[in-house]
Parts: structure tokens; sequence; C-alpha cells
């Protein structure tokens, strides 16, 4: 598959979002893409709990992480030029704008910061917290997949408590408490 067709694989239309929105996602498939996701969320935490709905989301993301990864981005790169291709396939896909505060490659620990998800129009102070759990899976599956250690994330800052962005930290499994087991 060509790496530069990924807005042919992840396309980007015009799902009318609100006024307020912001800039990277006003005209972002949102609409299908969250009856899918929230649909999809009622049912698990109805049939499985809202636990088990929050493991399956970040093995949702991790899976869809180490697709990604391995479809569209390459791993002969160093970690910067890694990165910056990183956060121009999800900036290119209305996907959020990706930051790096901390990286560390001998110990594949990091903290990665996210504006303008999609989930901006969803997240509040009152919106299931479990949301977020694919994207960390997500940032966990792609991150694997460049180190190939299975990394751990966790959402340590969120929008909907003011911090302005979304806040990221993984680490190595063997390094933290494995709470989220792949």
């Amino acid at each position: 598959m060509d790496k530069n067709k990924c807005k042919d694989v992840l396309p980007v239309g015009s799902a009318g979002i609100k006024d307020d929105s912001v800039n990277t996602v006003k005209n972002g498939p949102l609409f299908f893409y969250r009856l899918l996701e929230y649909t999809l969320l009622d049912v698990l935490v109805d049939e499985h709990g809202l636990s088990n709905a929050s493991d399956f989301l970040y093995k949702a993301g991790h899976k869809a992480g180490l697709t990604l990864a391995k479809e569209f981005l390459d791993f002969k790169l160093d970690f910067n030029d890694f990165f910056i291709q990183l956060s121009k396939l999800l900036q290119d896909n209305q996907l959020g704008l990706l930051g790096v505060e901390e990286f560390n490659l001998e110990n594949s620990t990091f903290i990665f910061t996210i504006s303008e998800d999609l989930e901006y129009n969803d997240c509040s102070k009152e919106s299931n917290a479990i949301i977020c759990r694919y994207d960390e899976g997500l940032i966990a599956g792609v991150m694997k997949a460049y180190t190939g250690e299975n990394i751990i994330v966790n959402e340590v800052d969120c929008w909907a408590r003011g911090s302005g962005c979304w806040r990221f930290r993984g680490a190595p499994a063997k390094s933290q408490k494995e709470k989220h087991s792949i």
C-alpha cells in the first residue's frame, strides 16, 4: 500500500461540525465516526461493564496504532523524523496536532500531547472518561511498532479538565504497573 495514500484510506469529508469547533476538525467525517464510536461504546458498556469496555477500547486503539504504523510510517527513520512523519500523518488526516514534551529513546519513555483531536467536541467534564482510552491504545500501538517494546500509555492531562490539550505518558510495560495488558 502506498504510504502517501493515507487520505484515501482515512477519508476526510464535511460532516458539518458546530461553528465553535477547533480548526482541524471542522470538516472531518465526525458524524459517522462518532455514531460508530458511541453506539459501540454503549453496547460494550451494557454487555461487558465499564471496566471491560474501557479495556476493549484500549486494545482496539492499540491494534489500530500497530496497523497505522505498519502501513504508513517508516521505522528506519530516527525518532525526530519518525515523530515528524507521525505528526504530519495525524494532522493531514485531521486527527489532531501531536506534540512531544519528553522522549527518552534509551528507556522508551515519553510524554506526548494532542490538541484539536476528534474528541474535542464531545470531551467534557461530564463525558465518559473511557473515550480517551482509544487514544491511549493508538499511541501505544504506534510506539510498540517503532520501539519493538510493549508500551503502556496513560492519559495524564485532559482538555476537559482545563489543560488545553491531552497529555499522554508512555513507558515500557516492564517499568509500569501493567495496567493495560495487550
